[in-house]
């Protein structure tokens, strides 16, 4: 929390980059109802961030167009990710107080700006959890993640030697958009964030889109996964599941998925979908041994593949532990050493859980003496994939269902965020739904409420 304001302050000191070709910092349109506010006056609801480990669902103005290329859609269907959970827990800096959260939505559009060619009101979408201009070198190249004019956040490129794109629900650290845990969202420059969902596709289906099949595909392709090769996972939440099944898809004759402690019984749930995955289990190793040394027992000098899909802010040591505690490190480098201590020489490493800043600790030596490739997956470039993964879900060989559990209210999240951060038995992934929403599609999880 002190760093966020810190952060917060250091940014006001230093001023914006003045590259932004979109107005930033809208995260609540209660901070300047008369600009933001859509002029009818409506209110909304919207899950915001209140401090590190609280969160609240309030009630605050629907925002309005305030740029020609902008599209405000009206949210049918949202859901909580890994990566809020670093919100929640204020590990991201940036953050102030009242920022709308969710950066994976789809609805239907409620209003157009006058630029708008590409979507009309009543059109279903689905938005991607990056903001991208469309036209910028990275935008050419369909890398929307990495989108040159919509995040001129002077800290990121001082941190990384450049800037993320913008991203909806994630802190002024990438641009400050208000995001889609609400009734409403603003979205700039529409025309390139909103792909329009065939009707033969659900919602339930469809909004995965928005992030997390991307995300997935992104770590497998990325990170190299070919025919015959054996992977290893770790985390078994809803992004190592979809690795896990893209894996397969991409070849790959065995793969082994990680996880345990609180989210142990995600091994069986990813099993129960994926018979064919192999499951460790690192909270019952015997005594003397680590995953490394199991995996390299399971496979003749470890697998060729090593995904990381959990982040970097769980450490498992006393070390890591204080060391973040007093701002040392902002992430732990343990299960980064696991992996590339695991892989076959020459094998491939690809990160996709988040990590945001400096680590200690790292094996270096491992990874030089041994040839291993370390493959900073980036924030996936959803632009580059969501057409083909459309294709896919279409054509039955995508299931997003697979690793959808349950059907939450909007008004019912900071129930939901609680059980999603305490790994509650059963809770994969949700479907959020809101006033707009359609009924449950065939095959998709029904209501569960937590409050009469």
């Amino acid at each position: 929390m002190a760093m966020s304001q810190a952060a917060n302050l250091l940014e006001k000191a230093l001023g914006h980059g003045g590259t932004a070709t979109t107005e930033q910092d809208l995260t609540n349109p209660n901070r300047d109802p008369g600009k933001y506010a859509d002029p009818s006056g409506e209110k909304m609801k919207a899950l915001v961030w209140n401090g590190k480990n609280d969160v609240r669902v309030i009630e605050t103005f629907k925002p309005a167009k305030i740029e020609n290329s902008d599209v405000i859609v009206k949210v049918t269907g949202s859901t909580v990710c890994g990566s809020d959970l670093h919100l929640l827990h204020g590990s991201v800096v940036e953050l102030q107080k009242g920022d709308i959260l969710g950066h994976e939505f789809c609805g239907v559009v409620d209003s157009v700006g006058p630029n708008i060619s590409k979507v009309k009101p009543g059109d279903r979408v689905v938005c991607s959890f990056q903001i991208a201009c469309g036209h910028c070198m990275y935008c050419d190249r369909k890398l929307s993640s990495q989108c040159e004019n919509t995040n001129d956040n002077t800290i990121e490129n001082i941190m990384y030697g450049g800037r993320t794109a913008g991203m909806l629900g994630y802190s002024h650290f990438t641009g400050g958009y208000a995001g889609g845990q609400a009734e409403y969202v603003r979205v700039a420059y529409g025309d390139v964030n909103l792909l329009k969902i065939p009707d033969a596709v659900p919602d339930e289906k469809a909004l995965y889109l928005s992030d997390i099949l991307s995300t997935s595909w992104n770590c497998v392709v990325d990170t190299g996964v070919k025919e015959g090769d054996v992977v290893a996972i770790w985390g078994a939440g809803p992004i190592g599941q979809m690795c896990a099944d893209f894996s397969f898809m991409n070849g790959a004759k065995r793969v082994i998925i990680i996880d345990g402690g609180a989210g142990s019984w995600r091994l069986d749930f990813v099993k129960s979908k994926l018979p064919q995955v192999e499951t460790l289990n690192f909270t019952d190793l015997p005594k003397g041994e680590s995953i490394t040394s199991q995996l390299k027992k399971m496979e003749h000098g470890g697998p060729d593949v090593a995904l990381e899909c959990v982040a970097g802010e769980y450490a498992k040591g006393w070390a890591h532990y204080f060391e973040m505690m007093l701002g040392l490190e902002t992430d732990t480098s343990e299960i980064i050493n696991e992996m590339i201590t695991s892989v076959k020489s020459f094998g491939r490493c690809g990160i996709t859980g988040v990590y945001v800043g400096f680590t200690n600790h790292f094996n270096i030596g491992s990874l030089m003496e041994r040839g291993v490739r370390l493959i900073g997956n980036g924030q996936a470039p959803v632009h580059l994939y969501w057409e083909d993964l459309l294709k896919k879900i279409e054509d039955g060989s995508i299931d997003p269902l697979k690793m959808v559990t349950h059907r939450v209210a909007l008004e019912e999240l900071e129930t939901v965020y609680k059980k999603y951060n305490e790994r509650e038995q059963g809770m994969q992934k949700v479907f959020v739904a809101t006033k707009f929403s359609f009924p449950p599609a065939p095959g998709a999880p029904q209501l569960t409420t937590y409050h009469s």
